[in-house]
């Protein structure tokens, strides 16, 4: 019995860690409606990344796409985006992420899309947008383009809301053996995550990279 309860102390450990809200943002994050996620985004401000290859800092700029920075910024101040895999991987291409790992906040999120911004800067490397798989369909999912993919990117268009400060060569480095295994948008495989949430990606796929946390380091 030793053994098993070693496991079960192991287990309790990592979940614990891996707490990504406080009971206060899970419930403001399971109400997506509520006017906290339509607060305007400062003008400039820097949302970290800490994830588990290190820290990400990406420059986000209210003034590139204000729905999608609003949306963004205001996911961040909430914990949405802590303990999320980088789910979709191009190597050279881009990496996604932006599924919450709990399936009750995942689920809440899904069909809250967003009108399109208008498209002003160009997909060029370290840039970070909103994916979509259909007009005004935007809602939690982030894309880095780790190259210029303004040819393909911009005539969708895919609006940039921000761009990568430090940390782009951590974004290179994500883990890239699973593709688009977990789901990409054009791919449609993405119930079983939305269903399932991290325990599922940790049974199928569990050497993804993933962010511990998402953070507001400074604005102006």
């Amino acid at each position: 019995m030793r053994p098993v309860v070693t496991c079960v102390a192991i287990f309790l450990g990592a979940a614990a860690l891996l707490s990504a809200q406080t009971p206060e943002q899970r419930k403001l994050l399971l109400t997506p409606d509520s006017p906290e996620f339509t607060r305007p985004a400062p003008a400039v401000c820097v949302v970290r990344l800490d994830t588990n290859k290190g820290n990400v800092d990406i420059e986000v700029t209210r003034a590139w796409a204000p729905l999608g920075a609003d949306r963004f910024v205001n996911l961040v101040r909430q914990g949405y985006y802590g303990d999320t895999r980088f789910f979709r991987v191009a190597p050279g291409r881009w990496v996604q992420f932006g599924i919450n790992g709990d399936p009750a906040i995942s689920k809440a999120w899904r069909p809250k899309t967003l009108v399109d911004d208008p498209f002003k800067e160009s997909n060029v490397r370290g840039t970070v947008a909103f994916a979509f798989a259909v007009p005004n369909g935007r809602t939690t999912q982030i894309f880095f383009n780790l190259r210029d993919n303004s040819p393909t990117h911009d005539k969708e268009p895919f609006t940039p809301f921000g761009k990568v400060l430090a940390g782009l060569e951590l974004i290179d480095s994500v883990n890239a053996e699973y593709g688009e295994g977990p789901g990409g948008i054009r791919a449609g495989k993405q119930d079983p995550y939305f269903e399932g949430g991290n325990a599922w990606l940790l049974r199928e796929f569990p050497r993804l990279d993933y962010i511990k946390r998402a953070t507001i380091l400074s604005q102006k």
